[in-house]
């Protein structure tokens, strides 16, 4: 008997060349979705971005801002076809390590009101011994 190893999904640092995808994925997810200079200013601004793969194919990303101790999750998004299927939390659980490494002591959540499964995910994982507000 032979296993057969699937690909794992990687976390890597967002480049301004992934800037195509990460576009395609927001206008497909939102109505006001963010623009390509809201990126580039991020990116700039040395805001934690991170882009979740599989080999070729992206499937998420994170904009992470921290500030006085404090970790700001400006975005977070999954791709449409690749929704509830866990890679959102497991984002979140980067993105909050991410925070955590920097030594950010609080967490400041941007979660719409309709978007209740995001922050039934936000809530259940939030970091021990760190504040979470939702703003």
């Amino acid at each position: 008997m032979s296993a057969v190893l699937k690909d794992a999904p990687r976390l890597s640092p967002m480049h301004e060349a992934d800037l195509d995808g990460v576009l395609a994925i927001e206008k497909a997810i939102y109505s006001h979705p963010w623009t390509r200079g809201n990126f580039v200013d991020s990116l700039s601004a040395g805001y934690e971005c991170r882009c979740l793969w599989l080999g070729a194919e992206l499937l998420g990303y994170f904009v992470l801002m921290i500030a006085a101790q404090e970790a700001h999750l400006l975005n977070l998004s999954i791709a449409e076809g690749h929704q509830r299927r866990g890679l959102g939390s497991g984002l979140l659980r980067d993105a909050a390590e991410c925070g955590r490494a920097t030594a950010a002591r609080r967490r400041c959540t941007p979660v719409s009101a309709s978007a209740r499964s995001a922050r039934a995910a936000a809530t259940t994982r939030r970091m021990q011994g760190a504040k979470t507000r939702w703003c």
